[in-house]
């Protein structure tokens, strides 16, 4: 992968990018054999995987713009400022009657590169048990852990951090790899004495929070150092600007065209049973449809709300639903949109005693001017400095419930087994507090994603169903306790002084999760994938819709539950495994048909 300086990015701009278009028009009538729908995640790493094959025309449609230039996304510290932007949905749920009637934001990446070009870069695998109930799930045994290790490889680039200092003891070198396409790294050493302080606690309390060498090894359980898609040029490593760097969109087979709004898919004219292989593309509701029609496929790669916006607006979704929006039913299924699932999460506080710590000289970044400014030279310069890293905080605890906990006795267990935990506490300082970032991780509750109207450009109805499930709720209410604990190992005597949030008793408690939960943004689900014969799912192992020809879908939307874990790597293995199944299906078959029609 070739590394950019933020100069030589804004400087370049297109330069070299032949292949990319910002608008329909402009894309030349080839033969496509491949048309990805959304260049997110899944979506540009699969354009690029597929791409390798010289023989294969791949046609990549973004709704959002480029990535190329934003800076806000380029440089992981001011990824934040990328919410409630040109380059975000701009989606909210609907009220959740599980968070007091609240509706909150969902960000989701509105550029190419898509949530990867915005989110948090943590970059954790989950536990194996997660990737082997999928395979047992769907019948597909190349989806257990034994059988994707290829893939996270094949993802992966380790990098020194970019402060190159010494990570011995840090990680586990052996778990990785350096021959990836998307760059990881360790946090800079910018805060050594909470950082100390955190690796003590986890000393003192031993137990649920033992020190974890490495937690991306398949047993992710106890403290360790949160790893990241940075590289060691301190620049965001997403799926655009690794899958597709400047070398990938070279190739004469790659066309990508963005701020290009897909609304439906169709069945393809004379093609035999239900065979869908066009799309519509429209840039307002007023405008006239370019339908284009892939050789081979056309790939669903929109993400959880994407992918199930464009498949109930082209009539596949439950019968009743689309007949009630005056929506032609292509084919019923009533799993299209259902099973959404997420973490919900939120801020733990912890107030530090003055001058008890050393807090280092960027306590006040968020409300110091001259601070910001210097910390952008600082990376603009020699890529170091507060803005290298997004998360504040260096470290990361797996947890679990008590195998005899009530809870588990009264609900059961979602979780995929005793090696994968139930809450996430990301740890570290973030001003003057130190904040324990907590993510329900194995949650029991489902939502759907719905559409209102036939308008494809309404947007679609995100129901999270947070704490619908009582499981979810007194797990996360046990997650506040073990944080609390934490802040109580003798390390943090005279150092943190309480928790802010001043809930001590359950009802307390429970009264902040729900007014104080947001969304983990790690949304699955809503079109699963299930076994070949099952009564339930919306895609086949081979992640090909069921009973339809010429349809796929990659994309995190395929995960029948969300894993405990942050979604991207997953997202990346799918996208990855999903490439080796196209390329062996049409290894020898050529394109031969035509194809952009203008609709009359």
């Amino acid at each position: 992968m070739v590394f950019l300086r933020l100069a030589l990015i804004l400087g370049l701009g297109s330069v070299g990018l032949c292949t990319t278009y910002s608008t329909i028009q402009d894309v030349p009538n080839i033969k496509w054999d491949f048309i990805i729908v959304g260049g997110g995640t899944a979506g540009s790493a699969l354009a690029g995987r597929l791409t390798e094959n010289p023989k294969f025309d791949v046609l990549v449609i973004e709704a959002g713009p480029t990535n190329e230039g934003v800076e806000d996304s380029i440089i992981p510290g001011l990824g934040p400022k990328t919410l409630s932007t040109r380059y975000d949905w701009n989606f909210t749920t609907v009220p959740q009657q599980g968070l007091n009637g609240r509706s909150i934001p969902y960000q989701r990446g509105h550029l190419l590169g898509g949530t990867s070009s915005v989110n948090g870069m943590v970059y954790t695998r989950g536990p194996a048990s997660d990737y082997d109930r999928l395979a047992r799930i769907s019948g597909d045994s190349g989806w257990s852990w034994e059988n994707i290790q290829s893939y996270l490889m094949k993802n992966e680039k380790l990098e020194q951090p970019s402060d190159n200092h010494d990570v011995e003891g840090e990680l586990d070198p052996t778990m990785h790899s350096s021959m990836g396409k998307v760059a990881v790294t360790l946090p800079n050493d910018l805060s050594p004495a909470i950082d100390a302080a955190t690796l003590q606690a986890s000393k003192e309390l031993g137990g649920d929070f033992q020190f974890n060498i490495d937690m991306n090894s398949g047993k992710p359980l106890g403290v360790g150092w949160m790893q990241s898609t940075i590289g060691h040029d301190g620049t965001r490593s997403s799926s655009a600007t690794s899958y597709l760097d400047n070398q990938t969109r070279g190739r004469k087979n790659l066309h990508i065209v963005t701020d290009t709004f897909v609304t439906r898919v169709l069945k393809t004219p004379g093609a035999k049973g239900l065979t869908i292989r066009s799309v519509e593309i429209r840039s307002s509701n007023a405008s006239e449809a370019v339908i284009l029609t892939a050789f081979k496929e056309v790939i669903l790669a929109s993400g959880t709300i994407g992918t199930p916006h464009i498949l109930l607006h082209s009539g596949i979704g439950d019968e009743r639903d689309l007949k009630a929006l005056n929506i032609e039913t292509v084919l019923h299924n009533p799993s299209v949109g259902r099973n959404f699932t997420d973490h919900p999460g939120f801020f733990i506080p912890f107030s530090l005693a003055p001058n008890s710590i050393d807090m280092g000289p960027w306590v006040n970044l968020s409300t110091d001017p001259a601070l910001q400014a210097q910390a952008l030279y600082l990376w603009k310069t020699n890529r170091t400095g507060p803005y290298v890293q997004y998360i504040p905080g260096h470290h990361i605890a797996w947890l679990r419930l008590p195998e005899n906990s009530s809870i588990i006795k009264q609900f059961g267990d979602p979780s995929s087994s005793q090696e994968s935990a139930h809450i996430e506490l990301m740890l570290g300082m973030s001003g003057r507090t130190y904040n324990a970032i907590l993510l329900m991780v194995s949650p029991a509750s489902r939502g759907s994603l719905t559409i209102k109207s036939n308008n494809p450009f309404d947007n679609p109805l995100i129901d999270p169903g947070y704490y619908s499930s009582q499981f979810d709720l007194l797990t996360t209410r046990e997650g506040i306790k073990s944080a609390v604990k934490f802040s109580k190992a003798p390390v943090w005597e005279n150092v943190i002084t309480g928790l802010l949030a001043n809930a001590t008793t359950d009802a307390e408690i429970d009264a902040f999760i729900r007014n104080n939960t947001v969304s983990g943004l790690h949304p699955v689900g809503t079109a699963a994938m299930s076994s070949v014969n099952a009564s339930w799912g919306v895609v086949d192992p081979d992640l090909l819709v069921k009973r339809v020809s010429g349809l796929r879908i990659v994309d995190a939307s395929v995960l029948p539950y969300v894993p405990s874990a942050h979604t991207q790597v997953i997202a990346y293995v799918v996208a990855e495994r999903a490439a080796d199944m196209i390329k062996d299906k049409w290894r020898d078959v050529r394109a031969s048909s035509p194809l952009l029609v203008l609709q009359q």
